[in-house]
């Protein structure tokens, strides 16, 4: 059974020319990164929020030059009544 998750994704990029040129093409554009996320997550199940996490940062890794990804994957009250919520946070570099 699919369950809800929340992330809070922080990328590695040298974002100057961004900075300094004020132009979209100089970096990562969010609505990109929203669809591989949405891609990767709903293109197969995963049973635990660690192979989510791992394959998110894969297909990031894939499809933007970033240098390193820290991911937090939570799940909204895994256990009723005793936990908000529980989850994991991965810290990857190429």
């Amino acid at each position: 059974m699919r369950r809800p998750v929340r992330l809070d994704l922080e990328l590695g990029f040298d974002l100057r020319a961004a900075g300094t040129s004020d132009d979209l093409s100089h970096t990562i554009d969010y609505g990109e990164l929203y669809e591989v996320i949405t891609k990767v997550a709903g293109g197969r199940e995963h049973r635990l929020v660690e192979a989510l996490g791992e394959r998110i940062i894969e297909g990031l890794f894939e499809n933007f030059p970033i240098d390193r990804v820290r991911l937090t994957v939570k799940k909204s009250n895994p256990i009723a009544g005793v936990l908000d919520w529980a989850g994991i946070r991965i810290s990857r570099a190429r």
